[in-house]
């Protein structure tokens, strides 16, 4: 029985030692207040000013450091989402979707925010600003379990996500909307490199609602973005589902006439 236990844990391993982390580290911040909180946090961003000083620790610790309200509102949702993501992709593809996508849309959000600096068309002020949080890591998870959507809805999938990232980054107009959206295409792209069996079960299905739930908080958490992406989302997935649709009913069409078996002729 004990072996049983342990030999499913094993299979969310990452999982059970992130939340880990994470519940420590915010337990921390609660007990030590918030003055000693926000030095943490500003510690651990990956803002400019960090990175610029040779602060790389920050490209994972900020991982590690959430500030995003109520530890037992998110805490859940987000274990939900990273243990069906661990189920469905493994150990080691989760962990390379998380990584890729919380330093990859990081790094391109601060030479962007560096270019804008540098051309003055933003202040010298956003350089110090605090970045921290799980949402990157966990959204580019998201973005990785196109890997395990059904053939037939995989593209509505990708579209509705990358529609509603660029609607929440456009009408949010901060740089980390900008970097949620990102965080999610750097997730579809790796999810290419995946080759899953899908299996699903009601279970894993409710998961994956819970989880697109918390996805969709994460990346769209104004109240202008919450009723922008949907309407931009569906526009998304339904021009992602025809135009997949279109193709792959040409590609049947344009099937080589050699590759068509041809009726042997009796003598």
């Amino acid at each position: 029985m004990i072996y049983g236990i342990l030999s499913r844990l094993g299979r969310i391993r990452f999982t059970i030692g992130y939340v880990g982390v994470l519940l420590t580290v915010s337990s921390a911040l609660i007990v030590l207040g918030p003055q000693a909180r926000d030095i943490i946090i500003q510690r651990a961003s990956t803002n400019l000013h960090n990175l610029a000083h040779g602060h790389l620790g920050t490209l994972l610790g900020s991982a590690l450091v959430v500030d995003a309200g109520p530890l037992y509102f998110w805490l859940p949702f987000l274990t939900c989402m990273l243990v069906l993501a661990e189920l469905h992709l493994r150990t080691i593809r989760l962990v390379v979707a998380f990584v890729v996508g919380h330093i990859g849309a990081t790094l391109l959000v601060a030479a962007a925010l560096a270019a804008a600096v540098e051309l003055r068309w933003l202040p010298l002020s956003v350089t110090r600003a605090s970045d921290v949080g799980m949402s990157y890591g966990a959204l580019a998870v998201l973005g990785a379990m196109t890997a395990v959507i059904p053939r037939r809805w995989r593209m509505a999938w990708i579209g509705w996500w990358v529609a509603a990232g660029i609607a929440s980054a456009i009408v949010g107009g901060d740089f980390t909307d900008a970097g949620h959206t990102v965080a999610v295409i750097l997730g579809v792209l790796v999810s290419s490199r995946f080759r899953q069996p899908i299996y699903w079960t009601p279970l894993r299905r409710m998961m994956l609602v819970a989880s697109t739930g918390f996805g969709f908080l994460l990346l769209a958490h104004h109240w202008a973005t919450m009723a922008a992406a949907p309407v931009f989302g569906v526009l998304g997935a339904v021009l992602a589902y025809k135009l997949d649709q279109m193709v792959t009913a040409r590609r049947a069409v344009l099937v080589p006439a050699a590759d068509v078996p041809q009726p042997v002729a009796s003598g």
